[in-house]
């Protein structure tokens, strides 16, 4: 299916989560920069977001 378009996004999104569970332990060990860590694996699930929508609307227009 045309559901291929997808996976860059759903890649990014597994990096962005993985971040996530990364700075987390590095929350709660107390090790620096935990919460850099956790920025940047939202920022990367909020780019996985967007490239999901522009994704889907490229599928929906060429239906």
């Amino acid at each position: 299916m045309k559901f291929k378009k997808l996976i860059p996004a759903a890649i990014i999104l597994l990096l962005g989560i993985g971040a996530n569970i990364t700075g987390i332990m590095f929350r709660i060990q107390h090790w620096p920069y935990g919460s850099e860590i956790l920025l940047f694996g939202t920022f990367l699930k909020l780019l996985a977001l967007i490239v999901g929508i522009i994704a889907l609307i490229k599928m929906y227009r060429n239906r």
